[in-house]
Parts: structure tokens; C-alpha cells; sequence
């Protein structure tokens, strides 16, 4: 891993953009002649086409997943699949998620955040639509890494967008995003069975329905694609007023002593200095691998993702090996993921009032060892009560997205905490859901399994709580 991968620098942008935190002027300030981004009926609408495509990209980061997961006894069979190949099936989320999503701050900064997504969407969809026509498990793979590669670069850069264009509601848009997220997410989970059977009982099917989700959710990031530098903190019109407020006065010095203009100059000039060494001290690389708060979040961050992804590719078969009926395992499995709706929209809005956020880290870790103790003892008996436990558990996804934005003081700091904390999880996680598949199939029970996914909550508890503290990367590098 680079240790300073390219981001979206300031220099990125060329004069006369501006950052959406600068875009209003101050009250009973005329628009600026030329900014098409000024406060009004155009800014209003991208900010409204912004949030649409926020919540429409997070319904489809994860149906591609779980819906996966409720027929993968269904696919592991048709594909002639053994336990470790399906193991290595529910790795590839993560595995992609790592190697793609290190490239999304390059991509970024070359053809700008929005138009990455919307390719995203679009890679999504086509993955999707590939995946039902495989013949074989490595076109199988193959069409879900192309949907993955775009979840990837996706997942990357919504807390970037959330951070540039709602820089003072990072809390409540990452909460939004992640409810719709978690909505996506359980919807697809829990009517997948019952619409493959409702449409003749073919997986192919079954699983090729989301592709027309997908699309929908290319739409709203078109008209953005064009957008290319919004958001990308530096220099811009607000530079522009200063200087031209300069240069008024200076005007307006007229009629003033020659000495009166020369100290005027003179100040302008030392305020000009200082200004250019701000801007150089705030460009200077960001070296984040020598910051401990970035691989604390990068750690939680795995040690959370292998949770979620254990959860999402094995959960419906551990019910179902008890003897719960695949509907009903795919229900299980959608309330786990409903429950990141209401707090996945509840825990940000908590995590950015408190300077620490451990405390949230440790409840939510203890649900998940209490759901992991009880899948452990009576699987069906508590069936309802353990997917609720590890739904509260899964919460983390949300509280460690906020705390990426909360870790950086800067836009661009953001970005490449982001790229480091998701890429190093990932790649933390992709070991866990292949590890479940041998250990399920050579111990012949989960409770082998289950055991090694309770155990993890312990460290992620602690990385968290680490995580968590109150200070910057900035700080630290």
C-alpha cells in the first residue's frame, strides 16, 4: 500500500471554482457575477440531486451481497461449488473492496468524485446484469467482481462527498446514506427468495432483478458527471471578493499620503506571504500511515467488515443447517440488516456530540457477542433475538464511517484517511469468511465458526475504543 496515495489536492482545481462550505455568501452579499454555484434555484437543485444520489448509490452497495447470501446453497449446488469455493465466494467482497478502493482518491482527483460514482453505479449494474448468464464459477466471479469494483470506489468516496458538499451536517447525510444503506441492504436479503420463487424459482433470476435497481441509481449522477471539481478544497471565488475588496479600497486610498499607500501595500503584501504559507502548510503530504488514530480506524474497520461479512455471506445457512426454512433464514438475515435503518441514522448524529466515541464502540461490541453466545447455544430456539443482537452489532459500519470524517480536519485529509481506513480493513477482513467456509466444512458444525466470530468482537472492541479518541490524523503525522 502507497504510503501517501494520490488524493484530491487543493492544487487539483483550477481558479474560479469553490468549495460548497464557501459557496454562500455572507448575508446581503450580491451573487458572484459568474458562479454558476452562487446561493440559489441552481445550487438548491445540485444539493438536491447530490442527496438523491446519495441515498440511491447506498441502496445498491450491498444488495449485490446479501442477496447473494440467500440463495448461496442454491448457486454453491447449480456451480458445483464445495464449502471452501463458497468460503472464497463470500471473501470477495472485501478482497475487492481493498484492491479497488485504494485507487478511488487517483480516479477522483483525475475525473472528479461524482462522475467516479456514477461509473461506479454503472459497474454495478452491468456486474449484475452479467452475473444470472455465468456458466461456471469463474465467469461467476468474474461478473461479481465488476459489480464489486464499483461498490468499491463508491464506498470509498461517500464519506468525501458527504464531507464537501454537507461539511456542517456530516453527521446527519452519513446517517442518511447508511440508513438507505442498511435499507438496501435487508430489502435485498429478505425478498430475494420469495421473488425467485415467485418468478419460477430460478437463482438467475432471482439475483439479475437488482441490476434494474443499479440503474436507477446511474440517473441522478449524470448531470454531476460534469460537476468535476465541486467540493475540492483551495483557493476560489471567495479568494477572488478578498481581492477585490483589495483593490476597492486601495482605489478608494486615493487622495491619501503617499506613506498611507506604501504601508497599505506594504500590509497587503505580508498578508499575501502568510496567506501562501497557510496554503503551502496545508497542502503538505499527509503522511497517514504514520498516524496510530488511522490504523486504530483502519483495524476497527476490518474487524467490523469481517463481522458484517461473515454475517451477510453465512448467517442464512447457519439457520438453515438448524433447521429454519430458507425464507425464513433470509427474513432472519433481513432484520439483522433493518436494524441499521433507524441507527444507522441515530448512532452518527450521537457519535459527532461526543469527543469520544468508545463508549458506542463497546455497547455495540457486547450485542455482538451476546447475539454470537446465543447463535452459539440455541441457534433456532433465539433465532429472532440473536438477528437483532448482531443487526445492533452491525451498527459499527455507520459509527466508523463518521469517525473517518471526524478524524481529519481537512476535505482532503478525509480522502485519504478514508482510501487508508477502508482499504486496510478490507483487506484486515477478506481471511474471515474464507476461514468460516473451511472451518465449517472440515469441523462439520459452526461452532467452530461462530466461536471465531465472537472471539473478534473483543479486539474490535478495543481498536474501536482506540479509534475513537479525540484527535485528528493531522496531529499525529
Amino acid at each position: 500500500m502507497p504510503d501517501e496515495p494520490e488524493t484530491l489536492e487543493p492544487t487539483a482545481r483550477p481558479a474560479g471554482t469553490i468549495a460548497p462550505a464557501a459557496i454562500v455568501a455572507p448575508p446581503g452579499a450580491a451573487p458572484i457575477a459568474g458562479d454558476s454555484s452562487a446561493p440559489g434555484r441552481a445550487h438548491r437543485w445540485t444539493l438536491g440531486l447530490v442527496t438523491l444520489g446519495l441515498v440511491l448509490a447506498a441502496l445498491n452497495l450491498r444488495p449485490a451481497i446479501t442477496s447473494l447470501g440467500a440463495l448461496l446453497e442454491e448457486v454453491s449446488a447449480d456451480l458445483h461449488m464445495s464449502g471452501t469455493v463458497a468460503g472464497v465466494l463470500t471473501s470477495v467482497p472485501p478482497l475487492c473492496f481493498a484492491i479497488f478502493g485504494i485507487t478511488a482518491p487517483r480516479l477522483a482527483r483525475r475525473f472528479g468524485p461524482a462522475a467516479v460514482v456514477c461509473a461506479g453505479m454503472a459497474a454495478i449494474f452491468a456486474g449484475l446484469v452479467l452475473r444470472p448468464f455465468a456458466g461456471g464459477t469463474a465467469g461467476f466471479l468474474a461478473a461479481s467482481a465488476l459489480a464489486l469494483m464499483g461498490i468499491a470506489v463508491s464506498n470509498v468516496l461517500m464519506p468525501v462527498i458527504v464531507k464537501r458538499y454537507f461539511p456542517d451536517r456530516i453527521g446527519s447525510m452519513t446517517g442518511l446514506y447508511s440508513m438507505a444503506l442498511a435499507l438496501g441492504t435487508s430489502v435485498a436479503a429478505a425478498a430475494t427468495v420469495p421473488m425467485t420463487q415467485a418468478l419460477g424459482g430460478d437463482w438467475r433470476i432471482g439475483l439479475g432483478v437488482w441490476a434494474a435497481v443499479a440503474a436507477l441509481a446511474v440517473l441522478p449522477w449524470i448531470p454531476l458527471v460534469r460537476d468535476r471539481h465541486r467540493g475540492i478544497a483551495g483557493t476560489g471565488t471567495g479568494t477572488r471578493r478578498g481581492a477585490g475588496a483589495g483593490t476597492g479600497n486601495e482605489t478608494r486610498a486615493e487622495g491619501k499620503t503617499r506613506a498611507e499607500v506604501k504601508a497599505r501595500a506594504k500590509g497587503k503584501a505580508r498578508a499575501e506571504v502568510e496567506a501562501t504559507a497557510t496554503a503551502d502548510k496545508a497542502a503538505a503530504p499527509l503522511r497517514i500511515t504514520r498516524s496510530r488514530t488511522a490504523w486504530a480506524l483502519g483495524c476497527f474497520f476490518g474487524l467490523q467488515a469481517t463481522g458484517a461479512y461473515i454475517t451477510m455471506g453465512w448467517m442464512p445457512q447457519i439457520f438453515r443447517d438448524a433447521g429454519v426454512p430458507a425464507s425464513t433464514a433470509g427474513v432472519l438475515l433481513a432484520v439483522t440488516m433493518v436494524m441499521g435503518v433507524p441507527l444507522a441514522f441515530v448512532i452518527p448524529r450521537l457519535a459527532t456530540r461526543m469527543k469520544n466515541q468508545g463508549p458506542i464502540v463497546v455497547a455495540l461490541g457486547l450485542c455482538g457477542l451476546s447475539g454470537y453466545t446465543g447463535l452459539f447455544l440455541a441457534p433456532a430456539a433465539g433465532a429472532w433475538v440473536w438477528a437483532l443482537l448482531l443487526g445492533i452489532s452491525n451498527c459499527s459500519f455507520p459509527l466508523a464511517l463518521t469517525m473517518i470524517g471526524m478524524r481529519s480536519r481537512t476535505g482532503a485529509g478525509v480522502v485519504r484517511l478514508s482510501a487508508f481506513a477502508q482499504s486496510v480493513g478490507y483487506l484486515i477482513s477478506i481471511p474471515g469468511p474464507l476461514l468460516v467456509g473451511v472451518l465449517y466444512q472440515h469441523s462439520g458444525g459452526w461452532g467452530l465458526p461462530i466461536a471465531l466470530m465472537g472471539g473478534l468482537m473483543v479486539p474490535q472492541m478495543i481498536v474501536g475504543t482506540l479509534a475513537g479518541r479525540d484527535r485528528t490524523v493531522e496531529d499525529e503525522c
